[in-house]
């Protein structure tokens, strides 16, 4: 099993000048730790209006700089929005490909849908549509990065004329694809497609083995490929509560403190009661009275990798018997220098024995899937449309009635 991390950059209130430039610089610091650690990936969400739960907006300009200070970490999508409106997917396939020519041939794609109505609302996106949406997105994004030139797609959701979209990613044909699953259903629905399952609910690890076993059943008996990479892993996030690991128990709850249960509060703000005022509402005040109420919704056993390197291994041990390939670490707010000395206590005394273990079952795993790889694969159907070879486009584009603007006007006189 692969230990990952997973940001979502959350910022409680009150906020200074520089609040958000100290967030980014403490969570580049922690990543660059976590890269010699030898964690296996770092994943960032993407989210949008959704103040101080998540200020990971941009996850492909924040891993440019990540790709710079980290050689070995792989820089996750957790995920990356597809609805065309919020990302257009020849843009999608031009910043991944970036992005993965810039790591050296780190990128795992995570995709997702979107489902707040902070973000389907503020984009205008019909939630009735989404599903939809990601499936054509991801195949076009997939194909942009794959086909010299991209011979073009008329979908409901997605029209695009043949582009050679450049660059071309380093992983070739291109990076693992992955969807968000938050709920069963998606889970299988991946397996359907030969894709990456991100299983990002809190259901804990005894839920998660025959979640594993259904999807990989459905793989191999079901999957017909959405994309060129067949991907075959299901990763989950681990408890509901970040990680936090200290030479004792007591010291881990104590530099936890407080802030353990804010992620969880956003998600049931922004995914549940609603109700939110932008610039005006204060999560984390509102936050602060809830645990004064109820002391747990910060802080209760067994639900994060939180206590001793022993306490934190006992716990990610039955994670691994649950037979998920890899398991995502929450990261907690205003705690730089406790998250810090986690990654330094993960790494001397928990990383090691899992990594050893991993790279042996990964061995076996590629052994295993390989005739149900050759299975999925003989189901694929390609139904991307031919290119006239005469295709071509002009120089200046014209409006509906014919003329160009001033200016290329002015161009094509010069011309």
């Amino acid at each position: 099993m692969r230990i990952s991390l997973f940001y979502e950059l959350s910022l409680p209130r009150p906020w200074t000048e520089d609040s958000e430039k100290q967030l980014f610089d403490a969570a580049l610091e922690e990543i660059e730790a976590a890269d010699k650690a030898g964690f296996s990936t770092v994943w960032m969400t993407e989210h949008h209006f959704m103040e101080e739960y998540c200020h990971a907006t941009a996850p492909e300009v924040f891993f440019g700089a990540a790709s710079q200070r980290t050689s070995n970490i792989r820089l996750g999508h957790g995920i990356m929005h597809m609805p065309p409106v919020i990302n257009h997917p020849a843009r999608v396939a031009e910043r991944v490909s970036t992005l993965d020519l810039l790591s050296g041939g780190r990128v795992e794609f995570g995709t997702g849908e979107a489902a707040s109505q902070a973000e389907l609302g503020g984009f205008n996106v019909d939630p009735a549509d989404k599903r939809a949406m990601w499936e054509e997105a991801v195949k076009v994004a997939t194909r942009c990065m794959t086909e010299t030139p991209f011979t073009g797609f008329e979908g409901r959701h997605v029209s695009m004329p043949p582009r050679n979209v450049i660059p071309k990613p380093l992983q070739r044909p291109h990076p693992p694809v992955w969807v968000a699953c938050s709920r069963h259903a998606t889970t299988i629905m991946a397996a359907e497609r030969g894709i990456g399952a991100l299983s990002l609910s809190f259901d804990g690890p005894e839920p998660l083995k025959p979640r594993v076993e259904e999807y990989y059943r459905v793989f191999e008996e079901d999957a017909v490929p959405l994309t060129a990479v067949i991907n075959p892993n299901i990763s989950a996030i681990a408890g509901d509560l970040p990680m936090m690991v200290a030479p004792t128990e007591d010291q881990a709850i104590e530099r936890l403190g407080i802030s353990g249960g804010f992620l969880a509060h956003g998600i049931v703000h922004y995914y549940g009661l609603g109700g939110h005022r932008p610039g005006r509402k204060n999560l984390w005040e509102e936050y602060l009275a809830k645990v004064e109420l109820d002391p747990r919704m910060a802080y209760g056993p067994k639900r994060g990798a939180i206590g001793s390197p022993e306490q934190v291994r006992e716990w990610l041990l039955d994670y691994e018997a649950s037979g998920v390939d890899e398991v995502m670490l929450l990261t907690n707010p205003h705690s730089h220098e406790a998250t810090m000395e986690s990654i330094e206590l993960m790494a001397k005394y928990v990383l090691p024995e899992f990594l050893e273990r991993d790279e042996k079952v990964a061995v076996a795993k590629a052994a295993r899937m390989a005739p149900v790889i050759e299975k999925v694969e003989a189901r694929r159907v390609n139904d991307a449309p031919g290119l006239d070879p005469a295709y071509s486009f002009g120089r200046l584009p014209t409006g509906e009635d014919g003329r160009s603007s001033e200016a290329e006007t002015a161009l094509a006189a010069v011309a």
